[in-house]
């Protein structure tokens, strides 16, 4: 039998690479869901507030992708608490209700950007967001964290990094946290397939990138993740072929300067 999955945010640019991918595996039945119904992509329409909609949607289903998401730095009260945070909240209840084994959200290295390029830093040192969209990221850690420890779901985090949707750095800076789109989807699939007793995982989510920021190489015996791509490589491939490198080297790893 088929594991059954949810994807929200499934027309976003991350989201359209994992349902692409993960219907190419061929081992899942996903329903895969976003503001807007999409019929030609078989993108069923879903609201984060519409409790109703939500009890629906995840009923029967074993795993959840969280990676819908309302991006407005402007309007953190307006947007980001109650679009996303609120939003969280309601999708977990329901998932939580209807049995659902785990979440998968779609962290971001934002939730730790305020510490300084150099500083080696672990997945459980302090949050330091450097934005309002990175600090409402680290309260829905928080939320699965709660649940999990509650032994409500299993709940994981990738705090992805720089994933710009055409599958190639396009700076120095992201380099040192860039994701391919295959490294992206493998990761996922990782995630998905990690053994069931692990309840609450916080994890990176970068490609093997030389002068990486985050130690990833335990990933590969905890939860089978081997990333098989480099920035680095293919920034160079880049300048030879006359691409103009972006040199936007900061003082934080996520992107503010002094």
């Amino acid at each position: 039998m088929s594991r059954k999955l949810l994807i929200t945010g499934a027309a976003g640019t991350i989201g359209k690479v994992l349902y692409e991918g993960l219907k190419r595996e061929g081992k899942y039945e996903i329903t895969a869901a976003d503001l807007k119904r999409d019929e030609e992509a078989g993108i069923v329409e879903m609201d984060i507030h519409d409790v109703a909609r939500l009890d629906e949607l995840t009923r029967g289903v074993d795993t959840v992708l969280h990676f819908a998401w309302i991006k407005d730095e402007g309007d953190f009260l307006g947007k980001v608490l109650s679009g996303n945070v609120s939003g969280a909240y309601k999708l977990y209840e329901a998932a939580i209700q209807n049995g659902v084994k785990r979440i998968i959200f779609a962290s971001s290295n934002h939730a730790t950007g305020f510490y300084k390029v150099g500083e080696i830093i672990d997945v459980e040192d302090p949050y330091r967001p450097d934005s309002f969209y990175g600090l409402s990221k680290c309260y829905i850690e928080l939320l699965g964290r709660l649940y999990a420890d509650q032994g409500k779901i299993s709940s994981f985090n990738i705090r992805i990094g720089n994933f710009p949707g055409d599958d190639r750095p396009h700076s120095e800076r992201a380099a040192h946290i860039w994701i391919s789109e295959r490294d992206m989807l493998h990761l996922t699939v990782c995630c998905i397939e990690a053994r069931s007793e692990m309840s609450y995982l916080n994890l990176y989510g970068t490609s093997a990138n030389t002068d990486n920021y985050y130690d990833i190489g335990y990933l590969e015996e905890l939860i089978g993740y081997k990333p098989q791509d480099n920035a680095a490589g293919l920034l160079e491939q880049a300048k030879m072929t006359g691409f103009r490198v972006k040199q936007d080297e900061t003082a934080f790893q996520g992107g503010q300067k002094e």
